[in-house]
Protein backbone atom coordinates (compact mmCIF):
# COMPACT_ATOMS: atom_id res chain seq x y z
CA UNK A 1 0.00 0.00 0.00
CA UNK A 2 1.04 3.27 -0.98
CA UNK A 3 1.65 5.94 1.81
CA UNK A 4 1.34 9.88 0.71
CA UNK A 5 1.28 12.87 2.83
CA UNK A 6 0.60 16.10 1.24
CA UNK A 7 1.80 19.51 2.90
CA UNK A 8 -0.36 21.19 5.28
CA UNK A 9 -1.46 24.24 4.56
CA UNK A 10 -0.40 27.50 7.11
CA UNK A 11 -3.81 28.72 9.17
CA UNK A 12 -5.55 31.92 8.33
CA UNK A 13 -7.66 33.83 10.58
CA UNK A 14 -9.76 36.53 8.40
CA UNK A 15 -13.28 36.32 9.57
CA UNK A 16 -12.87 32.97 11.12
CA UNK A 17 -10.63 30.04 11.45
CA UNK A 18 -9.50 28.28 8.81
CA UNK A 19 -7.14 25.39 7.97
CA UNK A 20 -5.55 24.38 11.44
CA UNK A 21 -2.12 23.23 10.57
CA UNK A 22 -2.70 19.62 11.38
CA UNK A 23 -6.48 19.30 11.77
CA UNK A 24 -9.93 20.52 10.79
CA UNK A 25 -13.22 18.76 10.32
CA UNK A 26 -14.44 17.61 6.30
CA UNK A 27 -17.66 19.17 6.02
CA UNK A 28 -17.66 23.02 5.60
CA UNK A 29 -20.20 23.55 8.46
CA UNK A 30 -18.07 21.46 10.94
CA UNK A 31 -14.94 23.24 9.98
CA UNK A 32 -16.28 26.85 10.35
CA UNK A 33 -18.47 25.74 13.80
CA UNK A 34 -15.79 23.85 15.50
CA UNK A 35 -12.21 24.53 13.88
CA UNK A 36 -10.88 27.39 16.82
CA UNK A 37 -11.40 24.28 19.30
CA UNK A 38 -9.98 22.19 17.82
CA UNK A 39 -5.93 20.59 18.56
CA UNK A 40 -4.94 18.83 15.52
CA UNK A 41 -1.94 17.74 13.27
CA UNK A 42 -0.89 17.13 10.13
CA UNK A 43 -1.10 13.33 8.81
CA UNK A 44 2.70 12.29 8.75
CA UNK A 45 3.77 13.96 11.74
CA UNK A 46 4.19 13.58 15.40
CA UNK A 47 3.96 15.48 18.67
CA UNK A 48 4.22 16.22 26.74
CA UNK A 49 2.28 15.72 32.52
CA UNK A 50 0.38 18.13 34.06
CA UNK A 51 2.36 20.17 36.47
CA UNK A 52 3.94 17.38 38.80
CA UNK A 53 6.80 17.36 40.40
CA UNK A 54 9.05 17.35 37.42
CA UNK A 55 8.19 20.65 36.73
CA UNK A 56 8.86 22.03 40.34
CA UNK A 57 12.75 21.44 40.06
CA UNK A 58 12.53 24.34 37.09
CA UNK A 59 10.35 26.53 40.25
CA UNK A 60 13.38 26.22 42.39
CA UNK A 61 15.59 27.34 39.69
CA UNK A 62 13.75 30.02 38.87
CA UNK A 63 13.42 31.08 42.18
CA UNK A 64 17.16 31.21 42.43
CA UNK A 65 17.54 33.01 39.21
CA UNK A 66 15.66 36.26 40.75
CA UNK A 67 18.76 36.55 43.13
CA UNK A 68 20.39 40.06 43.00
CA UNK A 69 23.90 41.46 43.59
CA UNK A 70 26.55 39.40 45.54
CA UNK A 71 23.78 36.31 46.51
CA UNK A 72 23.07 35.77 42.81
CA UNK A 73 27.09 35.91 41.60
CA UNK A 74 27.96 32.92 44.96
CA UNK A 75 24.82 30.91 43.78
CA UNK A 76 25.24 31.02 39.82
CA UNK A 77 28.45 30.95 38.13
CA UNK A 78 26.24 30.30 34.79
CA UNK A 79 23.58 28.29 33.16
CA UNK A 80 22.08 25.33 35.27
CA UNK A 81 21.78 21.77 33.15
CA UNK A 82 18.25 22.71 32.95
CA UNK A 83 18.67 26.09 30.99
CA UNK A 84 21.29 24.46 28.78
CA UNK A 85 18.80 21.75 27.89
CA UNK A 86 16.38 24.67 27.16
CA UNK A 87 19.23 26.32 25.15
CA UNK A 88 20.13 23.67 23.17
CA UNK A 89 16.72 22.92 22.67
CA UNK A 90 15.65 26.17 21.19
CA UNK A 91 19.23 26.68 18.90
CA UNK A 92 17.55 22.94 17.34
CA UNK A 93 14.61 25.02 16.16
CA UNK A 94 15.97 27.53 15.17
CA UNK A 95 17.60 25.57 12.57
CA UNK A 96 14.24 24.10 11.48
CA UNK A 97 14.64 20.88 13.29
CA UNK A 98 12.43 19.50 15.59
CA UNK A 99 14.94 16.74 16.72
CA UNK A 100 12.60 14.20 18.36
CA UNK A 101 10.91 13.31 15.10
CA UNK A 102 12.04 10.54 13.54
CA UNK A 103 10.93 6.85 12.67
CA UNK A 104 11.20 3.82 15.08
CA UNK A 105 15.15 2.34 15.05
CA UNK A 106 15.95 -1.27 16.78
CA UNK A 107 18.75 -1.10 14.98
CA UNK A 108 21.32 0.52 16.98
CA UNK A 109 19.73 0.16 20.17
CA UNK A 110 15.91 0.95 20.47
CA UNK A 111 15.20 1.92 23.54
CA UNK A 112 17.45 4.88 26.09
CA UNK A 113 19.05 2.13 28.78
CA UNK A 114 21.81 2.49 30.70
CA UNK A 115 25.22 1.87 29.39
CA UNK A 116 26.60 -0.87 31.79
CA UNK A 117 23.55 -2.20 33.73
CA UNK A 118 21.05 -2.27 30.66
CA UNK A 119 18.42 -1.05 33.03
CA UNK A 120 15.93 0.95 30.76
CA UNK A 121 15.04 4.49 31.26
CA UNK A 122 11.65 5.51 32.83
CA UNK A 123 8.80 8.18 32.93
CA UNK A 124 10.21 11.37 31.07
CA UNK A 125 13.69 10.38 30.83
CA UNK A 126 13.54 9.12 27.61
CA UNK A 127 11.95 12.60 26.18
CA UNK A 128 14.68 14.13 28.26
CA UNK A 129 17.25 11.86 26.51
CA UNK A 130 15.39 11.57 22.96
CA UNK A 131 16.74 15.66 23.35
CA UNK A 132 20.18 15.32 24.53
CA UNK A 133 21.06 12.43 21.61
CA UNK A 134 20.04 15.13 19.08
CA UNK A 135 21.25 17.90 20.69
CA UNK A 136 24.95 15.76 20.67
CA UNK A 137 24.39 14.71 17.33
CA UNK A 138 24.72 10.98 18.14
CA UNK A 139 22.78 7.80 17.09
CA UNK A 140 23.33 5.24 20.23
CA UNK A 141 20.90 5.38 23.02
CA UNK A 142 22.97 4.05 25.69
CA UNK A 143 23.98 6.19 28.68
CA UNK A 144 25.89 6.18 32.09
CA UNK A 145 27.21 7.99 34.83
CA UNK A 146 30.22 9.57 35.71
CA UNK A 147 31.32 7.50 38.80
CA UNK A 148 30.04 4.24 36.90
CA UNK A 149 31.54 4.50 33.65
CA UNK A 150 34.86 5.83 35.81
CA UNK A 151 34.93 2.46 37.88
CA UNK A 152 35.12 0.80 34.62
CA UNK A 153 38.00 2.85 32.99
CA UNK A 154 36.19 4.70 31.15
CA UNK A 155 35.58 8.55 30.76
CA UNK A 156 34.34 11.71 29.04
CA UNK A 157 35.61 12.40 25.91
CA UNK A 158 37.63 16.26 26.92
CA UNK A 159 35.16 18.61 26.08
CA UNK A 160 31.96 16.24 26.07
CA UNK A 161 28.53 17.28 28.02
CA UNK A 162 26.47 15.56 30.17
CA UNK A 163 22.55 15.03 29.23
CA UNK A 164 20.37 15.46 32.32
CA UNK A 165 17.62 13.20 34.06
CA UNK A 166 15.02 13.15 36.54
CA UNK A 167 15.46 10.58 39.52
CA UNK A 168 12.85 10.86 41.91
CA UNK A 169 13.01 10.80 45.76
CA UNK A 170 10.65 10.05 48.30
CA UNK A 171 10.61 12.37 51.11
CA UNK A 172 8.33 12.33 54.29
CA UNK A 173 6.83 15.02 56.78
CA UNK A 174 9.85 15.98 58.77
CA UNK A 175 12.00 15.99 55.95
CA UNK A 176 13.85 19.29 54.80
CA UNK A 177 12.65 20.19 51.25
CA UNK A 178 11.02 23.01 49.96
CA UNK A 179 7.29 23.46 49.11
CA UNK A 180 8.11 24.00 45.66
CA UNK A 181 10.17 20.96 45.00
CA UNK A 182 7.44 18.69 46.61
CA UNK A 183 4.36 17.17 45.43
CA UNK A 184 2.54 15.35 47.03
CA UNK A 185 2.37 11.31 46.90
CA UNK A 186 -0.75 11.35 49.16
CA UNK A 187 -2.23 12.11 52.30
CA UNK A 188 -4.92 11.31 54.52
CA UNK A 189 -6.29 13.19 57.47
CA UNK A 190 -4.01 12.50 60.62
CA UNK A 191 -1.74 10.34 58.58
CA UNK A 192 2.10 11.11 57.34
CA UNK A 193 2.24 12.79 54.30
CA UNK A 194 5.10 12.10 51.62
CA UNK A 195 5.87 13.84 48.25
CA UNK A 196 8.14 12.96 45.07
CA UNK A 197 10.85 15.30 44.56
CA UNK A 198 13.06 15.14 41.26
CA UNK A 199 16.91 15.76 41.08
CA UNK A 200 18.87 16.09 37.51
CA UNK A 201 21.28 13.25 37.47
CA UNK A 202 23.90 13.81 34.51
CA UNK A 203 24.55 11.01 32.19
CA UNK A 204 26.92 10.50 29.37
CA UNK A 205 26.01 9.23 25.94
CA UNK A 206 28.26 6.65 24.56
CA UNK A 207 28.89 8.54 22.12
CA UNK A 208 30.98 11.05 24.20
CA UNK A 209 33.05 8.24 26.16
CA UNK A 210 36.44 6.99 25.89
CA UNK A 211 38.16 3.78 27.14
CA UNK A 212 38.91 0.13 27.16
CA UNK A 213 36.06 -2.01 26.93
CA UNK A 214 33.75 0.87 25.80
CA UNK A 215 33.49 -0.84 22.22
CA UNK A 216 33.07 -4.50 23.74
CA UNK A 217 30.06 -2.76 26.03
CA UNK A 218 28.63 -0.40 23.45
CA UNK A 219 28.18 -3.93 20.98
CA UNK A 220 26.99 -6.16 24.02
CA UNK A 221 24.26 -3.46 24.74
CA UNK A 222 23.39 -3.60 20.73
CA UNK A 223 22.89 -7.11 20.58
CA UNK A 224 21.08 -7.57 23.63
CA UNK A 225 18.62 -4.51 22.06
CA UNK A 226 18.66 -7.02 18.46
CA UNK A 227 17.94 -9.98 20.35
CA UNK A 228 14.74 -8.30 22.02
CA UNK A 229 13.83 -6.30 18.77
CA UNK A 230 9.87 -7.27 17.65
CA UNK A 231 9.54 -7.59 13.77
CA UNK A 232 7.31 -4.21 12.47
CA UNK A 233 3.95 -6.78 11.61
CA UNK A 234 4.04 -7.42 15.53
CA UNK A 235 4.69 -3.63 16.56
CA UNK A 236 1.92 -1.99 14.90
CA UNK A 237 -0.34 -4.89 15.88
CA UNK A 238 0.78 -4.16 19.67
CA UNK A 239 0.35 -0.37 18.73
CA UNK A 240 -3.06 -0.91 17.35
CA UNK A 241 -4.58 -2.87 20.23
CA UNK A 242 -3.17 -0.07 22.61
CA UNK A 243 -4.76 2.83 20.37
CA UNK A 244 -7.70 1.44 19.94
CA UNK A 245 -8.80 0.52 23.61
CA UNK A 246 -8.82 4.11 24.49
CA UNK A 247 -12.85 5.55 24.94
CA UNK A 248 -12.60 8.40 22.28
CA UNK A 249 -13.91 7.45 19.45
CA UNK A 250 -12.14 8.15 16.01
CA UNK A 251 -13.62 8.80 12.89
CA UNK A 252 -11.79 8.64 10.08
CA UNK A 253 -11.94 10.71 6.48
CA UNK A 254 -10.66 13.90 4.58
CA UNK A 255 -7.32 15.14 5.03
CA UNK A 256 -6.66 16.29 8.33
CA UNK A 257 -6.25 15.33 11.88
CA UNK A 258 -7.25 16.64 15.16
CA UNK A 259 -9.26 16.51 18.05
CA UNK A 260 -12.21 18.39 19.57
CA UNK A 261 -12.90 18.77 23.20
CA UNK A 262 -16.70 20.04 22.90
CA UNK A 263 -17.47 16.26 20.94
CA UNK A 264 -13.94 14.71 22.76
CA UNK A 265 -13.71 12.86 19.58
CA UNK A 266 -10.42 12.34 16.95
CA UNK A 267 -10.65 13.07 12.98
CA UNK A 268 -8.62 11.13 11.09
CA UNK A 269 -7.32 10.69 7.69
CA UNK A 270 -7.99 7.11 5.80
CA UNK A 271 -4.82 5.21 6.32
CA UNK A 272 -3.42 5.14 3.58
CA UNK A 273 -3.07 8.90 3.02
CA UNK A 274 -0.11 8.80 5.70
CA UNK A 275 3.72 8.15 4.19
CA UNK A 276 4.24 5.11 6.17
CA UNK A 277 1.92 3.10 9.19
CA UNK A 278 4.30 4.51 11.86
CA UNK A 279 3.45 7.94 10.53
CA UNK A 280 -0.43 6.83 11.48
CA UNK A 281 -0.16 5.51 14.55
CA UNK A 282 2.00 8.63 15.64
CA UNK A 283 -0.58 11.12 14.51
CA UNK A 284 -3.18 8.80 16.19
CA UNK A 285 -1.07 9.04 19.47
CA UNK A 286 -0.64 12.81 18.92
CA UNK A 287 -4.38 13.30 19.13
CA UNK A 288 -4.93 10.79 21.87
CA UNK A 289 -2.46 12.72 24.20
CA UNK A 290 -4.32 15.94 23.59
CA UNK A 291 -7.67 13.72 24.55
CA UNK A 292 -6.35 13.45 28.06
CA UNK A 293 -6.85 17.11 29.11
CA UNK A 294 -10.50 16.86 28.20
CA UNK A 295 -12.59 17.82 31.41
CA UNK A 296 -13.05 14.30 32.17
CA UNK A 297 -10.08 13.24 32.52
CA UNK A 298 -6.67 15.42 32.97
CA UNK A 299 -8.12 18.98 33.14
CA UNK A 300 -5.84 20.91 30.81
CA UNK A 301 -6.36 23.95 29.53
CA UNK A 302 -7.41 23.29 25.85
CA UNK A 303 -8.88 26.74 25.34
CA UNK A 304 -6.18 28.84 23.65
CA UNK A 305 -6.38 29.64 19.55
CA UNK A 306 -3.51 29.40 17.56
CA UNK A 307 -0.56 31.64 18.12
CA UNK A 308 -1.04 31.78 21.47
CA UNK A 309 1.46 30.89 24.89
CA UNK A 310 -1.27 28.17 25.48
CA UNK A 311 -2.10 26.73 22.49
CA UNK A 312 1.93 26.41 21.84
CA UNK A 313 2.22 24.44 25.37
CA UNK A 314 -0.66 22.45 24.53
CA UNK A 315 0.59 21.64 21.06
CA UNK A 316 4.21 20.76 22.78
CA UNK A 317 2.57 18.57 25.34
CA UNK A 318 0.80 16.53 22.28
CA UNK A 319 3.99 16.75 20.47
CA UNK A 320 6.44 15.40 23.87
CA UNK A 321 3.65 13.05 24.69
CA UNK A 322 3.86 11.53 21.50
CA UNK A 323 7.35 11.18 21.81
CA UNK A 324 6.97 8.73 25.07
CA UNK A 325 4.42 6.84 23.32
CA UNK A 326 5.91 6.59 20.45
CA UNK A 327 8.87 4.55 23.00
CA UNK A 328 6.82 2.64 24.35
CA UNK A 329 4.69 1.37 21.70
CA UNK A 330 7.92 1.37 19.30
CA UNK A 331 6.84 3.20 16.66
CA UNK A 332 8.76 6.18 16.85
CA UNK A 333 7.61 9.73 16.73
CA UNK A 334 7.63 10.31 12.45
CA UNK A 335 5.62 13.38 12.55
CA UNK A 336 5.98 17.00 10.49
CA UNK A 337 3.79 19.89 11.15
CA UNK A 338 4.32 23.55 9.75
CA UNK A 339 7.18 25.85 10.58
CA UNK A 340 4.98 27.97 12.43
CA UNK A 341 4.90 25.72 15.12
CA UNK A 342 8.17 25.75 15.53
CA UNK A 343 8.29 29.05 15.62
CA UNK A 344 5.53 29.41 18.60
CA UNK A 345 7.47 26.91 20.79
CA UNK A 346 10.57 28.70 20.63
CA UNK A 347 8.76 31.84 21.50
CA UNK A 348 7.47 29.79 24.76
CA UNK A 349 10.74 28.45 25.83
CA UNK A 350 12.23 31.97 25.09
CA UNK A 351 9.53 33.71 27.83
CA UNK A 352 9.76 30.76 30.10
CA UNK A 353 12.19 28.03 29.99
CA UNK A 354 10.95 26.88 33.08
CA UNK A 355 7.46 25.87 31.21
CA UNK A 356 9.94 22.73 29.29
CA UNK A 357 9.27 20.85 32.59
CA UNK A 358 5.74 21.21 33.38
CA UNK A 359 5.46 19.89 29.69
CA UNK A 360 7.09 17.51 30.37
CA UNK A 361 5.14 16.22 33.59
CA UNK A 362 1.86 16.65 31.25
CA UNK A 363 3.02 14.76 28.55
CA UNK A 364 4.26 11.78 31.16
CA UNK A 365 0.95 11.63 33.21
CA UNK A 366 -1.09 12.07 30.15
CA UNK A 367 0.62 8.78 28.54
CA UNK A 368 0.33 7.21 31.98
CA UNK A 369 -3.15 7.19 31.38
CA UNK A 370 -2.88 5.71 27.28
CA UNK A 371 -0.25 3.17 28.01
CA UNK A 372 0.88 2.86 31.55
CA UNK A 373 4.15 1.54 31.78
CA UNK A 374 4.60 -2.18 33.24
CA UNK A 375 3.76 -3.23 36.95
CA UNK A 376 6.71 -3.21 39.06
CA UNK A 377 8.21 -0.25 36.86
CA UNK A 378 8.39 2.98 38.28
CA UNK A 379 6.48 5.20 35.99
CA UNK A 380 8.35 8.31 37.56
CA UNK A 381 11.50 6.48 38.79
CA UNK A 382 14.40 6.15 36.87
CA UNK A 383 17.55 3.87 37.04
CA UNK A 384 20.97 5.29 35.78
Amino acid sequence: MQFSSPIPKPPTRKGGWRGLPHGGLTGKGYARRYAPLAYARTKGAFHVQPAMAVSQSAQKSTAKSKLKGPAAASRRSGPNAQERLVQGLIELMQQGVAPWRKPWDGSGGGHHCNLISGHRYRGSNPILLTLGMHIRGSALPFWCGYAEAKGLGISPIKGSKAAMILRPQLHQQGDQAEPSQQAEAGSTEGAARSWVRYRPVPVFNAADLEGPGLAELIAARQEAAGLQARPEPERLAAAEAVLSAWPVPVSFGGDRAFYLPQLDRIQLPERASFHSPGAFYATWAHEQVHSTGHSSRLKRDLGGSFGKPRYAQEELVAELGAVLLGDRLEIGSELQSHAAYLEHWIALLQAEPQVLFQVLGEARQAVELIAPEAPGQSPAGEED
